[in-house]
């Protein structure tokens, strides 16, 4: 059974960085695509950022510019490099594991940005 969990989040100010990891417990990265989601409260899941298997990124509007998503074949972790932070970056963020029938979540991880 995979896992993945997530470290990282945490309260910063506006203008702060943070970098989300997403450690997987085995090595997935060949054939899955994996991805950064988010959830404000009363708020719908919403895709930050994309990687494919063959490296086609893809980032949400709203984060472009700010945010970088990465990964380490060697540790089997994937991150969310997050700049210049905003109030309305605010939510709990999910890394997504998938491929065909197989999707996997992280437990989430809350980013706070408040001054």
């Amino acid at each position: 059974q995979v896992q993945l969990v997530e470290s990282g989040g945490g309260v910063v100010q506006p203008g702060g960085s943070l970098r989300l990891s997403c450690a997987a417990t085995r090595n997935m990265f060949d054939i899955y695509s994996e991805a950064w989601y988010r959830q404000a409260p009363g708020r719908v899941r919403e895709l930050v950022a994309a990687i494919t298997p063959g490296d086609n990124i893809n980032y949400a509007d709203a984060v472009k510019g700010r945010f970088t998503i990465s990964r380490d074949i060697a540790k089997n972790t994937l991150y969310l490099q997050m700049s210049a932070l905003k109030p309305e970056d605010t939510a709990v963020y999910f890394c997504n594991f998938h491929y065909g029938p197989n999707d996997y979540w992280g437990q989430g991880t809350q980013v706070t940005v408040s001054s």
